[in-house]
């Protein structure tokens, strides 16, 4: 069998020690006792709101063949006869597990931020590597103090490529993660008002996002959007952090990796990209401009690895747009249909126009509409009022004629949309996911976003409960 840690490497990489008989080795980790696999090793993180500690019983029912505790709780964990590993804290033992992995790790190394595409770019950079090698990277959004460290942890060996998200909402909160990784390419993907009420301004998050170079082995390279308006202080930045070699993509005339010219659709888009000089014709299976701009990006990172840039372009073709990032979904319903887009993940004004545009480009069957369902952009502080009022503008210059809105601060684009808008408020998501169940009609495309703390996933949901899925839906990456 082929562990990802023998125990005695565990052991001697978290400075833990070993109670009764442990296992020769792991086959993964998890800190989920809900979701663990026979052979894995259960670390019991602490967390905000729970303590994994108080379910290492699950745990062990489920499978687990080592646990990894704290010293401070063994006490209470008298009665467990499951091999342990005891450590002074949970959550830093398996930082230290994180360093050993990447200190024994072969493989070429990206770390992906920025305000908006983070997880998306990181799954087009899964599906472009694959055709050159075995790839590593996170589940879902592991982009945080305890999702990077175990994303890390569970890197195999015999990793060719590690595809790494990294996310913050305050300032220090990347500098330790990216020293962790220790990327061999870093990429930002924009620059954009997310988590601004945590920040007096846009320049703190660009300098907040910098912190993503400090942790680039020598050697390394940054690729940045030249589009952004924070290009050169980025590209500065990553200069006076010893970065030497800066690439850029985008749609500027000087950019690296040059989206030369861009054809979309509904169901996806066609790009001319402009690659060493060459151009080439790349068809991306998913639909919207900034996953285009993204793809640059990927393709870079693809070119600097040394990688099998024909395969990846061929990969493109087969991407698909993440659940609650966009993923399309054909719903049955009175003898028609409905097309719903779901974006129900996150918000921010970068984000939301992204949104409106994939909706904007999607036509309706006959007697449908387009119809944005949209939740409050959480996070945006003192400046909250201000942007959400500035989303009427995109909707107008959309033809959106159809908004149906729900949470606090999104009653400033209801009062700032014109009555040529059909608009519908409900308070409370539980409210409005009613209201759209019982009002959707055959035809109409619905774009569903907000702010993940809106859980307007359940309107999603709902909406699927209700109206089965057809069977040529899209497939999730």
């Amino acid at each position: 069998m082929t562990w990802l840690w023998s125990t005695a490497e565990m052991t001697a990489a978290m400075g833990g020690r070993p109670i009764g008989s442990p296992p020769p080795g792991i086959t993964g980790i998890s800190i989920d006792s809900r979701s663990i696999s026979p052979g894995e090793a259960f670390f019991a993180i602490k967390g905000d709101r729970v303590d994994g500690h108080d379910f290492t019983t699950m745990a062990i029912a489920n499978g687990a063949a080592l646990l990894v505790v704290a010293e401070g709780k063994l006490p209470a964990l008298g009665r467990v006869t499951t091999p342990m590993i005891v450590v002074d804290d949970v959550l830093a033992a398996l930082g230290r597990l994180a360093v050993a992995a990447r200190e024994r790790s072969r493989a070429r190394i990206v770390a992906v931020t920025g305000s908006v595409g983070k997880t998306t770019t990181k799954e087009m950079l899964r599906t472009v590597l694959a055709p050159s090698g075995k790839v590593h990277a996170a589940v879902a959004s592991f982009n945080n103090h305890w999702g990077v460290p175990l994303t890390l942890a569970r890197m195999p060996e015999d990793t060719d490529f590690g595809v790494f998200e990294i996310g913050m909402n305050h300032p220090d909160e990347i500098r330790p993660l990216v020293k962790m990784v220790q990327p061999h390419v870093s990429v930002i993907t924009t620059i954009a008002a997310a988590h601004l009420g945590h920040f007096k301004s846009m320049d703190e998050i660009a300098a907040a996002k910098a912190e993503i170079f400090e942790g680039v082995v020598p050697g390394g390279a940054a690729i940045l959007n030249r589009d952004n308006k924070y290009f050169g202080y980025l590209e500065q930045t990553a200069l006076e952090c010893g970065v030497a070699n800066i690439f850029s993509f985008g749609q500027h005339a000087k950019a690296d990796f040059r989206l030369a010219d861009f054809e979309g659709n509904a169901e996806g888009s066609t790009i001319w990209a402009v690659i060493n000089g060459e151009t080439v014709e790349v068809h991306i299976g998913a639909p919207g401009r900034h996953i285009a701009e993204n793809a640059m990006a990927a393709l870079g990172v693809v070119v600097l690895f040394g990688a099998d840039l024909e395969a990846a372009k061929v990969a493109l073709g087969q991407i698909r747009a993440v659940k609650g990032r966009g993923q399309r979904q054909r719903l049955a319903i009175g003898g028609g249909q409905l097309t719903l887009i779901d974006e129900s993940y996150n918000a921010n004004p970068a984000s939301m126009r992204a949104a409106i545009a994939l909706l904007a480009a999607s036509e309706p069957s006959p007697g449908g509409r387009r119809i944005a369902i949209l939740g409050d952009m959480l996070e945006m502080g003192e400046f909250s009022q201000k942007l959400h009022e500035e989303l009427a503008g995109p909707l107008l210059s959309a033809g959106i004629e159809h908004v149906w809105l729900s949470g606090e601060a999104m009653t400033a684009l209801r009062d700032a949309l014109p009555e040529s808008v059909h608009v519908e408020y409900r308070a409370t998501t539980p409210e409005l996911t009613e209201f759209v169940v019982q009002n959707v009609v055959p035809g109409d495309v619905l774009m569903v976003k907000s702010s993940l703390g809106l859980a307007f996933g359940k309107i999603v949901s709902a909406l699927v409960d209700n109206y089965p899925a057809l069977p040529d839906t899209e497939r999730q990456l």
